[in-house]
């Protein structure tokens, strides 16, 4: 069934900046984090998009971006938007032993990753302080409170997991591919949904034109 688009209003849902991968506390932007937040909140002011409504979950780099991105003002959170605890799942399934190089080198912490975020779906990693289904139904819960609201552009800031489950339940996907798409998130990729009372729909996936050029190019980032 058609809809007419101007009774749809949309959700725009950003990733957060690059974050402190390697570091004691990975939950805070890199000065290049705060760069690509800046460039993100430039791009949407000087494409004439302005929000009417802000939400963040409740992690120190989704309201750093926020802020970076010149719409921090009085924003509201919602922790459904909080990344799964990825520390926490890798911990549970080494039994507390993560092997140095699924902490500090990044391409093997992402394999190791997917995998146990795999297995985790699957019912899987039963020690974690939550299971899937737990974050699953907390991010429906967080798109439903973001899109009851009467404002016509909701802007979020959150993570990439949550990203991923947003549109993989949009478009019906299998489980899996959650994490597929999580592996893609660009730092402060944009993802838009359209949406009223009765339909939300996936529009764009993982938009970066805040690094169109090839100088700023080299400013994107997965992690």
């Amino acid at each position: 069934m058609e809809h007419d688009r101007e009774d749809m209003a949309e959700l725009l849902v950003v990733r957060h900046g690059q974050a402190s991968f390697g570091t004691d506390n990975y939950d805070k932007l890199s000065e290049l984090g705060h760069e690509q937040a800046r460039l993100t909140g430039e791009a949407l002011r000087g494409a004439g998009w302005i929000p009417d409504r802000t939400i963040t979950g409740t992690l120190v780099r989704q309201k750093e971006t926020l802020e970076s991105m010149g719409f921090g003002g009085a924003a509201e959170e919602h922790s459904g938007l909080n990344e799964y605890d990825f520390h926490d799942i890798l911990n549970a399934r080494f039994g507390g032993d993560v092997p140095h190089d699924v902490r500090k080198d990044r391409k093997t912490h992402y394999q190791t990753l997917r995998d146990t975020i795999l297995e985790w779906q699957e019912g899987g990693i039963g020690t974690a302080a939550e299971s899937w289904l737990d974050f699953s139904g907390r991010v429906e819960a967080a798109r439903k409170f973001a899109v009851d609201t009467d404002a016509r552009r909701v802007l979020v800031v959150s993570s990439g997991g949550v990203i991923g489950q947003l549109v993989a339940s949009a478009v019906g996907a299998p489980n899996p591919i959650m994490m597929t798409l999580n592996l893609q998130a660009k730092n402060t990729g944009m993802t838009k949904f359209i949406f009223n009372k009765s339909v939300f729909y996936l529009h764009e996936f993982n938009a970066t034109p805040q690094f169109a050029t090839a100088e700023k190019a080299k400013l994107l980032t997965y992690s």
